[in-house]
């Protein structure tokens, strides 16, 4: 996002109207924007409600852009907080849902108990990253629903691709335009949107794998194989240590909860490992199963599987089938 210099500096203190009605105390929105007054005109009449009404207002953007909004309203840095592992700066969608968490507790326990939120979304330069973006957009309309919880999502038509953008009308049940709030016409049931997401395949999975294992029947040693994959194939030994706890927690889920024999198979190219993980069930695969630890914030209840496999890869996938359930696992190694 190009600005000319010092304009940060020089823009005067826009006037924030009131909005027309209320933003509501749960709501997802978004706003497409193509320039910078486009982003302000969106952003400021809806955190400038929030700051009145005593929320707990906050941004979740690049800090270049979270100093133009605050320049734009007028307020200190203390007085807008930036967290940007909300919006998936540098971040898995199991640790931004766990900030945004822990936020909303701090609303509860030191303002209204609501949350205003300003996000802007940036997903990354590959279409891989862009579909992972999607899919936490969709899932937060259902984990945190009951949640007092006001977002606007700003899609800058500028830095993104003309695929991220059209996504945003299916995501938010709102959309911000010329800055009248409307329902989206396109916005799609959140579990019915994740089924539909295409799995992406990688240019490693064209060549043979590097572990194949049709028939697994004892999960020790189903662990060891794949430690040992893990070991010979990623340079990295933190990683490959934690690349091994989340697959060793899917198998135990496949004896657990599957029928098995499980199988396993691991891709690993330059860049990119796979891992899928399969077993002869007919269990129902929740797309949104791994989000949040299954039991909540009581880590002692177990139900943590999915959850580290999502806080550990960059993408899991639950892909069922006629012969059962495979859980793709895939991430960027070095």
């Amino acid at each position: 996002m190009e600005r000319a210099a010092g304009e940060q500096v020089q823009r005067s203190v826009l006037p924030v109207p009131r909005p027309p009605g209320s933003a509501g105390v749960r709501s997802h929105a978004a706003a497409v924007v193509g320039s910078d007054d486009e982003i302000l005109a969106a952003a400021l009449p809806f955190l400038a409600a929030g700051l009145e009404a005593g929320d707990t207002t906050v941004l979740a953007c690049p800090d270049e852009l979270a100093e133009l909004i605050r320049a734009g309203l007028g307020v200190p840095a203390d007085t807008l907080e930036n967290l940007p592992r909300i919006g998936l700066l540098d971040t898995r969608a199991p640790d931004a849902l766990t900030v945004t968490h822990r936020l909303l507790e701090r609303a509860r326990s030191t303002g209204s108990g609501r949350v205003r939120l300003v996000g802007q979304v940036q997903f990354g330069e590959q279409p891989r990253s862009w579909r992972e973006g999607a899919r936490y957009e969709a899932a937060r309309n259902v984990l945190l629903a009951r949640e007092s919880l006001a977002g606007l999502c700003l899609y800058d038509s500028r830095i993104l691709p003309e695929e991220v953008v059209d996504g945003a009308r299916a995501t938010h049940p709102e959309l911000v335009v010329g800055g009248v709030r409307r329902s989206s016409a396109e916005f799609a049931d959140p579990r019915d949107f994740l089924r539909r997401l295409p799995v992406h395949r990688e240019p490693v999975e064209a060549s043979a794998p590097v572990l194949d294992l049709p028939a697994a029947t004892v999960l020790a040693d189903l662990r060891h194989r794949l430690g040992a994959a893990l070991t010979a194939h990623v340079a990295d030994a933190d990683l490959a240590d934690d690349l091994h706890l989340a697959v060793s927690e899917v198998a135990a889920n496949a004896f657990r909860h599957g029928v098995p024999p499980v199988s396993a198979r691991m891709w690993v190219g330059p860049d990119q490992l796979i891992c899928e993980i399969g077993d002869r069930g007919s269990a129902f695969a929740d797309p949104l199963a791994g989000f949040q630890p299954a039991h909540g914030p009581d880590l002692g209840r177990g139900g943590m599987g999915l959850w580290l496999a999502r806080k550990l890869f960059d993408h899991v996938d639950l892909l069922p089938g006629p012969d059962g359930l495979v859980v793709r696992l895939a991430t960027r190694v070095p």
